[in-house]
């Protein structure tokens, strides 16, 4: 059984659990989340800013958040693993050399100001012309900084951080349809064509996915 399960405690701690999966997933990254995984059978690929490494059952992985990477199987061999996300402390990582984000970024205040309004509104129309304007730099030189200190370009960012509020949405129990536009996509498909890279799951698989929190059901 391939199955794909979350369970979203709140904004800071979101669980995923991997059944027997063959899931890949190509590079991306997880804004301010610390990325805790624990492979429970079979292997899986991690491949962290380009160096590809195996874990295998009993061993941990972890990514820090704006750490480009992605995960294959190895072999095409199904895998199951426990991944935890969780908002991450940027003054206690300040002193870890393995981190990506905006550690050492203290002179490119515009740069980290950008990734803010693009985390907090990423549904909105944000041309890469009207960041450079706003960072007062060129848009070939915002493209370069922003890759080289998040990993991704922004647009890439921006459409990252729209199929994460997608999820959000469809976790309140939002239609396909409403979260298509509320989330900043012109349509379903284009929704679904994002969300699939970025997620591995077509929206309303997703949806099905997606665990009740015990709690908040037992109130």
């Amino acid at each position: 059984m391939n199955k794909i399960s979350y369970h979203r405690k709140n904004d800071e701690i979101e669980c995923v659990r991997y059944k027997n999966s063959t899931k890949c997933y190509a590079p991306h990254t997880h804004a301010d989340h610390l990325t805790l995984g624990y492979v429970e059978d079979g292997e899986v690929c991690i491949v962290m800013n380009g160096k590809a490494k195996i874990y295998r059952a009993g061993e941990q992985f972890k990514i820090l958040p704006d750490v480009l990477h992605e995960i294959k199987t190895v072999d095409g061999k199904p895998y199951s693993m426990a991944v935890t996300c969780i908002l991450f402390d940027k003054e206690a990582g300040k002193s870890d050399t393995n981190g990506g984000g905006d550690y050492g970024l203290t002179g490119d205040i515009k740069l980290i100001e950008l990734k803010s309004n693009i985390l907090d509104k990423p549904e909105n129309a944000y041309l890469i012309e009207e960041m450079a304007a706003d960072s007062n730099i060129s848009p070939f030189h915002l493209i370069r900084k922003f890759k080289k200190a998040f990993g991704l370009t922004p647009h890439q960012f921006q459409i990252q951080c729209k199929v994460r509020k997608a999820q959000k949405l469809l976790e309140e129990s939002k239609s396909v349809c409403e979260v298509t536009y509320d989330a900043g996509f012109c349509d379903q498909s284009h929704l679904d064509r994002c969300f699939q890279k970025v997620v591995g799951l077509t929206p309303k698989e997703y949806k099905a996915s997606v665990q009740p929190n015990p709690e908040s059901s037992s109130e």
